[in-house]
């Protein structure tokens, strides 16, 4: 489930050629700017509500509105029809398609979203790439840097695989959910479909269809009166 055509509906991006060569999906992380800078043609047919920084190197496509306190840096490019939500804040090299949310102080660097794609409240997108209509609850965090020195790992038939990527947060499978607080660890692998409960912790990969819980109960007891 490594492969690009494994996790993500390609034709779903009208930037599917950065993942030309790619063996396995992160490798296409390490593209993302220099596909930028060869392909993108700032330009801006969005529309704005309040005040926004826009930098130069920046393409908004047609039916995207961005609201205020929204800054892009660039080089960016967002599609058409997208919502960009107050105080937004969109880094360098950032690629995201047709019909993409990012809410309300969600920050976004280095990254690739496929149509339809949603981070709607508060979430952080470092290093990562999310699939087709893949989403994210409010406050859910992706973890793009190891705490300890190396570059990032992934399992392969239990043995750790070196990606070659200092940082690399997540690839994130068409219609894949992570719900509210999750926090998503580097190398994080979500298959098509897969879902990361609430206030989940995970590390490594969930395949397709799977679901990750956190096993946790929680105690119900007697509200017993206290002394005045």
């Amino acid at each position: 489930m490594f492969k690009p055509a494994d996790l993500f509906d390609l034709p779903q991006s009208e930037h599917a050629s950065i993942f030309d060569g790619c063996q396995f999906a992160w490798e296409a992380l390490k593209k993302i700017q220099s596909h930028l800078a060869a392909h993108l043609k700032p330009a801006l047919h969005n529309r704005c509500e309040g005040r926004a920084f826009i930098g130069d190197q920046v393409f908004i496509g047609e039916g995207t509105e961005v609201e205020d306190g929204v800054m892009i840096k660039g080089p960016a490019f967002i599609g058409r029809n997208c919502q960009i939500r107050h105080n937004a804040y969109i880094r360098e090299n950032v690629i995201i398609g047709d019909g993409c949310v990012v809410g309300n102080s969600s920050e976004l660097k280095n990254s690739l979203l496929f149509n339809g794609a949603q981070v709607p409240h508060f979430n952080y997108i470092g290093d990562s790439i999310l699939g087709f209509k893949a989403h994210l609850g409010a406050g859910v965090k992706i973890s793009n840097v190891k705490l300890l020195p190396g570059n990032v790992t992934v399992e392969v038939e239990g043995v750790p695989f070196d990606t070659g990527l200092r940082k690399f947060g997540a690839l994130i499978g068409d219609h894949a959910e992570a719900g509210c607080n999750a926090v998503l660890n580097p190398g994080t692998i979500l298959g098509r479909n897969a879902i990361v409960y609430p206030n989940v912790f995970w590390r490594g990969i969930l395949p397709a269809n799977m679901i990750a819980k956190n096993k946790a109960e929680t105690e119900v007891a007697v509200r017993r009166p206290r002394g005045l």
